[in-house]
């Protein structure tokens, strides 16, 4: 993306067509790729990724790494038809996605939403991250593998039952983690230079992307 994105104000055109996502369950296998499954978030190494070289110079060994990583709180928050995220980790605040087409979204009823359509993703250049279930209770992250010239049709929605969290290699596209209804809590830590590379599909294929929210069956 060239221009800078307003997240909580994305002003989507109307009547966007839907494409449905996969949705599977969060498993060592189906995970393979994407990350993995972790059980402890303080045994959980974050990827950092080496600053690239801007010519046939190479970035010099033990430099262009040592930003490390940055942590805080992600919440994952519905209101109404619409699910806001907060990540303090990097000072973020976003629309992530919303249960009813944009232009009928209300926040202002307590209904459980039944759907997310997802209108932008993301991934980190520069490092990995960890997002860690602070309230134990299923969440979904919608995942692709690395690739600029990636589509709505890449993209596969993970079940997760809370008992644990999810690694993301860097280069993997994500948009956050989704709550089911009401609030959730999660342990963010992430590469501190916070590279981002976006995808809009409400702009760039006139559609968003959905998933049931279901927990794992």
């Amino acid at each position: 993306m060239t221009q800078p994105i307003d997240y909580l104000h994305p002003d989507l055109p109307a009547g966007l067509p839907h494409v449905r996502m996969p949705v599977v369950d969060a498993t060592a296998a189906t995970l393979t790729g994407y990350g993995r499954l972790v059980d402890d978030p303080a045994h959980c190494q974050v990827e950092i990724v080496r600053w690239p070289a801007r010519g046939r110079r190479p970035v010099d060994v033990g430099t262009g790494d040592e930003a490390g990583t940055t942590q805080g709180v992600f919440v994952s928050e519905w209101q109404g038809d619409v699910l806001y995220g907060r990540n303090e980790a990097v000072g973020g605040h976003y629309i992530l996605a919303y249960a009813q087409a944009p232009e009928q979204a209300d926040l202002g009823h307590q209904r459980p939403p039944q759907r997310m359509l997802l209108w932008h993703a993301n991934y980190h250049p520069d490092g990995g991250q960890l997002f860690f279930p602070l309230d134990r209770a299923p969440f979904m992250v919608p995942l692709a593998l690395p690739g600029d010239e990636v589509r709505p049709e890449h993209f596969v929605c993970f079940r997760f039952d809370g008992s644990q969290g999810l690694y993301i290699h860097p280069d993997i596209w994500h948009e956050g983690v989704f709550t089911l209804q009401g609030t959730q809590r999660f342990f963010d830590q992430q590469g501190a230079v916070h590279a981002r590379v976006s995808v809009d599909f409400a702009r760039e294929f006139g559609c968003l992307l959905e998933a049931p929210l279901a927990p794992p069956g």
